[in-house]
């Protein structure tokens, strides 16, 4: 019995610290870019996972449309999960 726990004590380590290393924080960074999703509104600029930057214009459940020409407007409908992040 004690060499069964033995055996289980170093598999049980390395799942908690696999869990606080990787698991936890990947959650959380999520859990913030959810956030930042669901507060975006018209006239906020974003970047786009592709790398462009633009403003938003329209707001939708699913999607968002982006005007990412600096001259001429150019808007382009992306998804939700497509804005990487809030640009300054």
């Amino acid at each position: 019995m004690n060499q069964a726990v033995s055996q289980l004590v170093p598999f049980v380590l390395i799942m908690a610290l696999a869990y606080f290393l990787l698991l936890r924080p990947q959650n959380k960074k999520f859990k913030e870019h959810q956030a930042m999703l669901t507060t975006l509104k018209v006239g906020d600029k974003v970047v786009l996972v592709a790398g462009f930057r633009g403003r938003i214009t329209k707001v939708g459940e699913q999607f968002f449309t982006v005007d990412i020409g600096q001259g001429a407007k150019i808007e382009v409908e992306v998804e939700r999960n497509a804005i990487a992040a809030k640009a300054e």
